[in-house]
């Protein structure tokens, strides 16, 4: 390798990891002004490990991060890609929920279709239709 070579991989090196931190920082940015995580903690009642579900979620990102990029291969099985699809499943779930609820879309529908009762099932049939979607483009798809 030339000296050319070497200073054009540092270059582009920098400019990943400057665009990968921007990103970063957006998402969880999005997050936090989203109020997912209170929310979730406040719902869980689990306010004595705030800190512990802030690091997963930190450390969740970074490893995805880490997986999408590199491509690493991680021998997980059948149950492993399951208990992956249900995590992911809960998580998009809880973005999706957080931003309808910071929009209200969900009573606005409601109201608009003046309707009474059964939003509990509708939640429950919106979790199950995004699970069934995320289990077949995992399953039957093959991920991509």
């Amino acid at each position: 390798m030339d000296i050319i070579s070497i200073w054009q991989n540092i270059i582009l090196a920098v400019i990943g990891f400057a665009g990968g931190i921007a990103v970063a920082g957006g998402t969880f940015a999005l997050i936090t002004i989203l109020g997912i995580v209170p929310r979730l903690i406040g719902k869980t009642g689990l306010a004595c490990d705030v800190y512990k579900m802030e690091t997963a979620i930190a450390l969740g990102g970074t490893v995805g991060s880490l997986i999408s990029v590199y491509h690493f291969k991680v021998h997980i099985g059948i149950v492993g890609m399951v208990i992956a699809a249900i995590f992911a499943g809960i998580f998009v779930g809880a973005l999706s929920m957080s931003l309808a609820e910071s929009l209200k879309v969900v009573p606005v529908l409601f109201q608009r279709l003046k309707m009474q009762m059964g939003l509990p099932i509708i939640v429950v049939m919106l979790a199950i239709g995004k699970a069934l979607g995320t289990f077949y483009q995992l399953f039957i798809c093959g991920g991509s």
